[in-house]
C-alpha cells in the first residue's frame, strides 16, 4: 500500500470519528408532529336527514288563448316581480272579436227596444179591447227573447274582453324566471304546455322524510316541542360539505304517513338572501333535537379508519405514540363528537401521521382546536 493510500484512509477515519456523533444524534431525533387536545364544548344534539330544497312558490306560465307569440319581454334567468309583463300573444283577432260582439250587442239592443215598444202598444190596445190578448202575449214573448239575446251578447263581450286580456301573460308571483320554451313567432295555446317557469327565491323550503320511530321519540321526549314544530331549528349541509349560514325552523309536519316508506314528510323554512339555495337541490338537513349539552370533540383530520373501525394516534405523557380506538357521534364544524375512547385533555395527532408508528417517541407541537362556526 502506498503512502498516499494510507493517508487517504487515515483522513476518512478522522471524518467518520468527527461526524458519527452528529449523525447518530440526527437519526435519534424524534419526528415532529402536531397535536390537538381533546376539548369539551357545548353542542346541541341533532339528527341528520337527506332533504331537498323546494321553492315556496313555483308557477308554470301557460297560454290561455291561441295565437302567435309577438313579444318576449324578459331575459332568461332574471328576477321578475309580480305583475311584470312577460309574453304578448297577437291581439288583432281578439280585438276584432270584441268589435263583432259590440255590433251584435247594438243589434240586440235595437231588437229589444222594438220588441218592448210593440209590447207596450199591444198592452194599450188590449186595455181598450181593440186587439186580442194573444197578440200581447206574442209581443211579450218576443221582448223576452230580445232581452235574453242582449244578455247573451253582453256575456260574449265579457268573454272576448277576457280573451284579449289573456294575450298579455304576466308574472303572478315574484321570483326568478327560467328558460323560455317558445320563441317569438311560435304558435301557442292551452295545449302548448309550459312557456316558462317562475320560481320564488327567498325564503325556500327544505323537505325531508322522517321515520315514524324518530317522530315518536321526539314527541315523547319533549311533548311541548313535538306539538309545536316551530320550536325546532334546522340547518342544511350543502354539497361541498359546508353548513349553510342561515338557520331555518320547522313549519309543517304532514298529516299522512307514506305507506310505502312508513315516513312522514317534514318541512322547514330557510332564508335565502344570497340565492345559494336552488329549487330541487339535494342537501343534508340537520335537525337540532334538544337543549345544548357538553361533549368531547377532536378535529376530523385526526380520525383514521381501518377494517376494525375508527381510531386515533394519541401522544401520552412520555410523548410516545399510542393507537386508541374510538367511537364517534355527530360531525360538527370539521370536528367529531367522541362518545367513547378518549378523555378530556388527551392529545391526538392531526399532522405528521405518516411519519410515526405506535411506540415511537415524537416531538409534539400543540395546535388549538378549530373554532366552532357562527
Amino acid at each position: 500500500m502506498t503512502r498516499a493510500s494510507r493517508l487517504s484512509i487515515a483522513w476518512a477515519m478522522v471524518w467518520i470519528f468527527l461526524t458519527a456523533p452528529a449523525l447518530a444524534q440526527q437519526a435519534a431525533a424524534p419526528p415532529a408532529v402536531t397535536v390537538v387536545k381533546v376539548e369539551e364544548r357545548e353542542i346541541t344534539p341533532a339528527v341528520t336527514f337527506t332533504g331537498r330544497i323546494e321553492a315556496k312558490d313555483k308557477v308554470d306560465l301557460r297560454a290561455r288563448v291561441e295565437g302567435f307569440l309577438e313579444k318576449r319581454l324578459f331575459e332568461e334567468g332574471q328576477d321578475v316581480n309580480a305583475g311584470d309583463l312577460l309574453f304578448v300573444i297577437e291581439k288583432a283577432p281578439y280585438q276584432a272579436e270584441i268589435e263583432n260582439v259590440d255590433a251584435a250587442i247594438a243589434r240586440a239592443q235595437a231588437a229589444l227596444d222594438l220588441a218592448e215598444l210593440d209590447q207596450r202598444r199591444q198592452g194599450e190596445l188590449v186595455k181598450k179591447q181593440a186587439t186580442a190578448q194573444a197578440r200581447l202575449d206574442d209581443a211579450t214573448a218576443k221582448a223576452g227573447e230580445a232581452r235574453g239575446d242582449l244578455r247573451r251578447q253582453q256575456a260574449n263581450l265579457t268573454t272576448a274582453e277576457l280573451n284579449l286580456g289573456y294575450t298579455d301573460i304576466k308574472a303572478p308571483i315574484s321570483g326568478r324566471i327560467g328558460r323560455a320554451n317558445y320563441s317569438v313567432g311560435n304558435f301557442v295555446g292551452p295545449s302548448s304546455g309550459t312557456l316558462a317557469t317562475i320560481v320564488s327565491q327567498d325564503p325556500m323550503y327544505v323537505t325531508f322524510p322522517v321515520t315514524q320511530r324518530q317522530l315518536l321519540e321526539v314527541r315523547k321526549s319533549n311533548p311541548d316541542a313535538g306539538a309545536d314544530p316551530s320550536t325546532r331549528t334546522v340547518k342544511v349541509r350543502l354539497a361541498d360539505g359546508e353548513v349553510y349560514d342561515q338557520v331555518g325552523r320547522l313549519n309543517f309536519v304532514d298529516v299522512q304517513v307514506n305507506q310505502g316508506t312508513d315516513t312522514v314528510l317534514v318541512r322547514a323554512t330557510l332564508p335565502n338572501p344570497q340565492r345559494l339555495l336552488v329549487d330541487g337541490q339535494l342537501v343534508t338537513a340537520i335537525v337540532e333535537t334538544a337543549k345544548p349539552e357538553s361533549a368531547l370533540l377532536i378535529p376530523q383530520q385526526a380520525v383514521q379508519i381501518d377494517q376494525t373501525g375508527r381510531y386515533v394516534l394519541k401522544v401520552d405523557a412520555d410523548n410516545k405514540v399510542q393507537v386508541q380506538r374510538i367511537t364517534v357521534g355527530d360531525q360538527r364544524d370539521g370536528a367529531y363528537v367522541v362518545t367513547n375512547g378518549l378523555q378530556l385533555g388527551e392529545r391526538v395527532i392531526t399532522e405528521g401521521l405518516q411519519k410515526v408508528r405506535p411506540g415511537m417517541v415524537v416531538d409534539p407541537g400543540e395546535a388549538p382546536m378549530p373554532p366552532a362556526a357562527g
